[in-house]
This record gives structure tokens, sequence and C-alpha cells, in this order.
């Protein structure tokens, strides 16, 4: 979409009888989409009641894409009513990255609050604001430092990097659910989220799938894959797609300012008349290092939600908000309930053990092919089946073992070769759709990004990521001698 789209569509609003018409399409699409499924007969080898869950969870992701009713409101619209049902239908709020998207909410809450996260965007427009695009490398490039230490990608987007880029744009009167989003606002929090998803698959301690998947490769193929050699095998990979990213959106979603010469000095001028950082700002600084701290070297002892909930009892206790500032943050409650019905949603198709069925009658098809043609097939597979996912963990431990034991089956490269043609994938996926991770509900959440463009740009993005990726590690990784 570009500013000329933009433009002609704030131009010419919406008639009544046009609204009505659009409305109403929003809210037949779920029932259409749903009820199609469920008059297709029941594929054989798979359960009338997995067919029926699988139907009502695209009626579910068809309500969240076309939002006829807020998408939290149709999260438990969906909620199955029999009393039998109710722990599964509640599961999603047992689910620590569902809180973790929560908290980051709250630490976006603190940042704005105290004016620690404006101090650090003036900061960062400052050194680099002469240019939207330079904003875009700046904020790449800090996801990249944190990505090799903070082993949870929500907490790193959430607890760090969103709370900061969240107060760059309204810097350049850019503001959320409005037309000024275009300015820089969108760009800006999009290029922030597409960066996590490269730096989530450069490293094995960016994303905690991923030492899950060393586990499982450990136990599938009794090789332990190394931080070294993870790192080396998708250097190529995530240089070239750290570097084109912020350029590719740049042109593809670009924002409505390019330029702004005078902002460094303007910003520099505020952050004097903002003076010295305040007591609260201190606090909050101190708050924010100590969850870094936690999340870097006790995520192994300590759950990084645990660790984000005592940070906002922290920021109450220390006043550097009220009690009433958390429970009255409306988009943060919103944005946990529909985020939570769609990882108790997506955990009833493993449960019905629809995903099983669906990877192993694609499988089998893939693997008569010529050796190039059968890797693409299974890597393709494998990662937009993402889109039936909202988690990435829930990915790893549905599918990962079991498209690695069919793979390495099929010798057209080593069984280690294959282990890491399917796990570096698993940061990347996070691209797809709004509920891909949980840092993807942080900022779909945000107001920036419209709906539409969200699942645009996912798809996007998702095929430029694969064509990169196969282009290069098939050969790379047997360059490396893997």
């Amino acid at each position: 979409m570009n500013v000329q789209s933009v433009a002609a569509e704030v131009a010419a609003p919406d008639t009544p009888s046009r609204t009505r018409q659009s409305m109403l399409v929003r809210a037949i699409a779920p029932f259409v989409v749903g009820g199609a499924v469920l008059l297709v007969p029941t594929p054989e080898g798979l359960s009338e009641n997995a067919w029926h869950f699988f139907a009502l969870f695209l009626a579910t992701i068809t309500g969240v894409i076309t939002e006829p009713i807020p998408g939290a409101a149709v999260g438990m619209l969906v909620r199955p009513a029999p009393t039998q049902a109710t722990a599964w239908a509640l599961s999603g709020f047992s689910n620590a990255t569902v809180w973790l998207v929560f908290a980051a909410y709250m630490f976006a809450c603190g940042y704005s609050k105290t004016g620690l996260g404006r101090r650090i965007a003036l900061h960062l427009i400052r050194m680099m604001g002469n240019r939207t695009l330079g904003l875009g490398y700046a904020i790449t490039f800090a996801d990249l430092a944190l990505a090799p230490v903070t082993p949870s990608a929500t907490a790193r987007s959430g607890g760090s990097i969103y709370p900061v880029v969240r107060n760059i744009p309204e810097l350049y009167d850019s503001y959320p659910n409005d037309p000024s989003a275009k300015k820089v606002g969108a760009y800006l929090l999009y290029t922030a989220l597409a960066a996590s998803a490269v730096s989530s698959s450069m490293f094995i301690t960016a994303l905690a799938p991923n030492t899950m998947a060393i586990a499982m490769i450990a136990k599938g193929t009794g090789t332990t894959i190394p931080w070294t050699l993870w790192f080396k095998g998708f250097l190529p990979v995530g240089i070239i797609l750290t570097l084109i990213q912020p350029v590719l959106l740049y042109l593809i979603y670009p924002p409505q300012i390019k330029d702004a010469p005078a902002a460094p000095r303007w910003a520099g001028e505020q952050l004097k008349t903002m003076g010295v950082m305040t007591r609260q700002e201190i606090t909050m600084l101190l708050l924010v290092l100590g969850a870094l701290g936690f999340w870097i070297g006790g995520a192994a002892y300590i759950d990084p939600a645990i660790v984000s909930a005592f940070v906002i009892l922290g920021m109450v206790i220390f006043r550097v908000v009220s009690w009433d500032d958390i429970v009255g943050h409306s988009q943060a409650w919103n944005t946990l309930v529909w985020f939570a019905t769609l990882v108790a949603m997506a955990g009833g198709l493993a449960e019905t053990k629809f995903l099983d069925w669906l990877a192993a009658s694609l499988v089998p098809m893939l693997s008569g092919l010529g050796a190039y043609t059968t890797i693409a097939g299974i890597v393709l597979t494998f990662y937009f089946l993402h889109y039936f996912f909202a988690s990435i963990t829930a990915h790893t431990a549905t599918l990962f073992p079991l498209f690695l034991a069919v793979a390495i089956k099929i010798p057209v490269v080593s069984p280690v070769a294959w282990a890491l043609l399917l796990a570096y994938p698993l940061g990347m996926i996070g691209i797809l759709t709004p509920y891909a991770s949980g840092q993807n509900a942080v900022y779909y959440g945000s107001g920036f990004i419209k709906r539409r463009d969200f699942w645009v740009l996912g798809f996007t993005l998702g095929v430029v990521y694969t064509v990169v990726y196969l282009g290069i590690i098939v050969k790379w990784l047997e360059y490396l001698g893997v």
C-alpha cells in the first residue's frame, strides 16, 4: 500500500450503505468459511471431531482477520459451552507467553509514564534520525545486539525493543489508529517485528524453541548441535536478511516522512528541556535492566513471565505506575484475551491429532521428487503450516520431531543437515501472522499496523525469507561439510 492509496482512502470516506455492506460481509465471512469446511466429507484417516474442530479454527481465524466485532470478543464467542470443555477453553490463560505479552504493555506504560521511553527515543533520533531508514537500521541492530543473550523473543521485543520504539512515532506526530500512523509509526514498528524474526533464527539462544529443537535433534540423530555450528550455518542468510529487510520494508511499506534533517537538532533541544533523569526514570531503568539480567542469565531457573510479573509489581510498589494504570489498560487486556484464545484454539488442532494427520499426509507426497525439490517441499510445508499455530513452541513440539523423523529417512542430505534445515526457520516463521508468536500480538495491538497490512506483509516477508533461505542454505551447509 502506498501513500497515494492511503490518501485516497482518507479522501473518500465510506457511505453509510457501503459501510453496512462491508460490516455484513465481515460478519458473514467466518460462518461461510467454517460452513464450507463442514460441508466437505471428513477426510479418510481423520476423526469427525478433528475435522469439525478444524472448521471452527478456520472460522475463528477468519473472524480475527475480518473483525466484525473486536478480536477479543471473537475469541470469547467461539469458546465451547459444555462444562467438560471449560478447562480447555481457559487453557490459553495458563500459557506463560500470553502473560509475557501482557507484561510488554505494562513495560511500555512504565516507559511512557516516566518519560524514559521518550528520552531513549530522543537519543535514537539524535544519533540516526536524519532519515527514517536510519531509524529502521538502528532498531534492527538494537534487536540483533540483544538477541544472542535473550532466550525469549517475546521478552526481548516486548520488554526492551517495543517500549522504546513505541515512543518514537508520536515525536513525528504519527499516532495509532489514525491515518498519521503511516507517517513513521507503521514502518518502524513493523521493522522492529521483522528484525526479531530474523535474529531469532540466527542464534540458538535467541529463541526458546531453538533449544527445544536442539534436544530433539540430539534424540533423533544422536548429534548435539553446538552454538557455533548453528551460528555459522545461518550466518550468510542472517546477514543478507538483516541488511535488506529495513530497505525492503522502506520500499514496499514506505513511511510518509522520509527525511527529517531538523529532527536530530530538535531531539537534542528536547533532551536539554527534559533535564537529568528523574527518580522514576532511574527506577524504571533499573527494573528493566534487572529483568534483562534474569532473562539472560536466569532463564534456566525462572520463567521470563515470572520475572516480568515481579517487574510489574516493582513498578507499582515504587510508584512508577499506579494499580489503576494496570487495571485500566484496556488494550493490554484486550490483547491478552484474544491471544489466549488463539493459543487454546491452535493447541486444539494438536490435541485432536489434526496436525499429525496433515503432516503425515503431506510429507510422503514430497519424498519422491528430486533432491532439491524434496528439500524445498518439506521445508516449505513445515514453514507455512505455522498458519495453524499461535505459538512457535507448540509448532516445534508438535511438528518438528515428526518432520525430522520423516526427513532423515530421505537420503538427499545428511541427518544433521536435515535437522538444521528444519530448525533454522523456527524464528522466521514468526513473521507470518498476528498470532504467530508472542511479540506479534504486541505489535499488532499497537494500533499502528492495519490488520490487512499485517497479513499481506507477513505473507510477503514469509516468501522473501524462504526464497533467500532456500537459495543459500543447502549449498552453504554442503560447503561447511555438514
